[in-house]
């Protein structure tokens, strides 16, 4: 007998993409000074490790508590394709004004997956738990679904 009824199954993707630190709340030389080597005027790229979290009981028929292929797919569809070998800053609307930093690009992939979420999940389970996102193996950003509307 199993005394375990709830899960939290985590998923990592991986995706490549530029940006460049910016804010036009700030002067040219407040955001070198801000934001350093990564405020280069070409912008710079990462190679990023995104994991999404799901909580979920399990399912007594198919003994599992998410459909791994279903989210896979909407991580696909909301976030690999439309962030995948991109400018953040240019070819993300989301970014046109918003500075893409890791923080921020947590917020939009949470956004994004929660928005879309009962499409692919229609029932009360799973559901999103967390966003993690390792920008380099230093530079790991996490943000509860619970957070962002």
């Amino acid at each position: 007998m199993f005394l375990v009824t709830m899960f939290l199954v985590t998923r990592r993707y991986r995706f490549s993409a530029s940006h460049r630190l910016h804010s036009v709340q700030f002067s040219e030389s407040e955001n070198r000074v801000l934001y350093g080597k990564c405020n280069n005027p070409f912008g710079h790229g990462h190679n990023y490790v995104v994991a999404v979290s799901v909580r979920g009981p399990l399912d007594a028929g198919t003994g599992r508590a998410v459909d791994t292929a279903c989210l896979d797919e909407l991580v696909s569809r909301q976030v690999l394709r439309p962030f995948d070998h991109r400018n953040l800053n240019a070819e993300v609307p989301a970014f046109g004004s918003l500075v893409p930093t890791s923080e921020n690009l947590g917020i939009e992939i949470c956004r994004r997956l929660k928005q879309h979420w009962k499409e692919v999940f229609p029932g009360d389970w799973p559901k999103l738990e967390k966003i993690r996102i390792e920008e380099t193996p230093r530079n790991i950003f996490e943000v509860g679904a619970h957070e962002i509307d």
